[in-house]
């Protein structure tokens, strides 16, 4: 498993991260239309972990290696964040649809929403 750092030399995440456009494998639980989600390592997406209005949102207990998928419309991203709310060490916005490649999630404490 690769992590990628959030500096300012590794903010290429949109291709580290392998965002692709395949469909989610086999019984791991769709990401609805206009969210953004982070899998569980079992393949679930916890209600939690669902996102939909643009802005910071922080996270509680994500931890390890996940997937995230962005299932946004019309172009939108996101980006991590080492701070809560979205306040510091924000990576590049990732505009890419469909799933992430595994992701360290253990440093990063926040999710921001972009248009």
């Amino acid at each position: 498993m690769r992590k990628i750092a959030l500096s300012a030399a590794g903010l290429s995440l949109a291709v580290g991260l392998g965002l692709a456009t395949a469909p989610s494998a086999g019984a791991a639980t769709p990401c609805p239309s206009g969210a953004v989600c982070i899998r569980e390592t079992n393949g679930s997406i916890l209600s939690k972990n669902t996102f939909y209005s643009y802005g910071a949102h922080n996270l509680s207990n994500v931890t390890g290696d996940r997937v995230v998928v962005n299932n946004q419309t019309g172009g939108a991203g996101f980006q991590f964040c080492y701070g809560y709310n979205g306040s510091s060490g924000c990576s590049v916005v990732m505009r890419g649809v469909g799933e992430s490649a595994p992701y360290n999630m253990t440093p990063i404490n926040s999710v921001v929403l972009v248009r």
